[in-house]
């Protein structure tokens, strides 16, 4: 793995034991002694810290300060930007001229700018994209910074006692305060279904850092498999499985995420990439939805299982996007894709493992319920 990039917590991971695989370009652990099961129901119960330094972190700078920044921005994704208050940030992404999505991203307004997080493996696409397609902005990749997230129940009083001020935070807040680690960017969002924060923080002080947060005898150190695990369970979405460039955001059940104002008759309707499909399946539906589904007994649905509506014979209708065991529900659990009329829960269909026909239950999402403090 030496052609792989490291985070700055590189060596903390292997010396608690973590195991290193690849991920996006970066030697990534996927697990620590713990394991992934109790990895996931620590995060659930307790706090979890995750290193997710590999994703990329942007500043977004126009002569107009925010509103100029954000009027740019809309340009280039489907949600309103210049209706986001200071110190709050939103989810939403990047589509392309045929309506699909080329990546889900954080925007936050800080102020007299934007700042903006991007996945690991789109990182550079993305700011290329923003670079030729924001005209009068400064776009500003900073490398300089190390991100984590403690996630968990406990997050807030963990965080709180070493950053005064963190617990008035409500979900999707963001703030830079002042520690003993220097100056932090935070937001109190993530990944998880769970209460907790995303930290950006200098290189330099990353490690020290990380390394008062597992101090807390809540706090445990939370691998890319556990951290799949949970976002599965919260029915967030993967970029590259579960969303990708051929599907729109109405297919992938994400029109929460459009403002009213970016719709049609909204004040300012379209003006984004694939505005035309985009806007015309919020007005009459698309053709195939994302779905969660329930397997029977207790082996997981991986991506790529492809869904029929019989026991036997018949052309499959869709298929599983991701798939896993689900520690906190204690059974398999998975996302796909099915024709909207079939997409009801309840909706008995079958997925093919091995070759043979196994039953499915269309459900609802999220598989366990989000514990954000609004």
């Amino acid at each position: 793995m030496s052609d792989l990039h490291v985070t700055p917590l590189n060596a903390l991971h292997k010396e608690l034991g973590g195991k290193m695989v690849p991920f996006a370009g970066f030697e990534m652990p996927v697990q620590y002694p713990l394991g992934v099961m109790k990895e996931h129901l620590h995060t659930r119960a307790r706090a979890g810290v995750f290193d997710v330094s590999h994703m990329g972190q942007v500043i977004i700078r126009a002569k107009g300060g925010f509103e100029a920044a954000a009027q740019a921005m809309e340009s280039l994704v489907p949600v309103n930007l210049l209706g986001l208050g200071e110190n709050r940030q939103r989810y939403g992404f990047f589509t392309n001229e045929a309506g699909g999505i080329m990546d889900d991203l954080m925007l936050a307004n800080r102020g007299d700018h934007m700042f903006v997080v991007v996945n690991a493996a789109c990182k550079g696409g993305d700011i290329a994209h923003m670079k030729a397609g924001l005209a009068g902005c400064e776009v500003e990749e900073i490398t300089d910074r190390a991100l984590l997230a403690l996630q968990g129940p406990a997050s807030e009083a963990v965080l709180e006692a070493m950053v005064p001020g963190v617990a008035a935070m409500r979900f999707m807040d963001v703030g830079i305060f002042a520690s003993d680690f220097g100056k932090l960017w935070v937001s109190r969002s993530g990944y998880t279904g769970e209460d907790g924060y995303e930290i950006s923080v200098s290189n330099d002080q990353a490690e020290a850092l990380a390394r008062a947060l597992l101090a807390h005898g809540d706090v445990e150190p939370i691998g890319l498999g556990a951290r799949d695990s949970l976002r599965l369970e919260a029915g967030l979405c993967l970029y590259g499985n579960d969303i990708d460039e051929v599907t729109s955001p109405v297919e992938a059940s994400l029109t929460w995420a459009i403002q009213k104002v970016r719709r049609s008759g909204g004040e300012r309707e379209g003006g984004f990439p694939g505005a035309g499909r985009i806007l015309n399946e919020l007005e009459n539906g698309a053709a195939r939805t994302r779905v969660g589904l329930r397997p029977e007994g207790r082996a997981p649905m991986r991506d790529g299982t492809e869904i029929f509506t019989d026991a036997e014979g018949g052309k499959a209708v869709g298929h599983v996007t991701s798939g896993a065991y689900g520690p906190t529900i204690e059974g398999p659990m998975a996302m796909g894709y099915v024709p909207k009329s079939l997409a009801e829960v309840g909706t008995k269909l079958y997925g093919e493992v091995r070759g043979k026909r196994q039953p499915v239950t269309v459900a609802d999402m999220p598989f366990t319920p989000a514990n954000f403090k609004r």
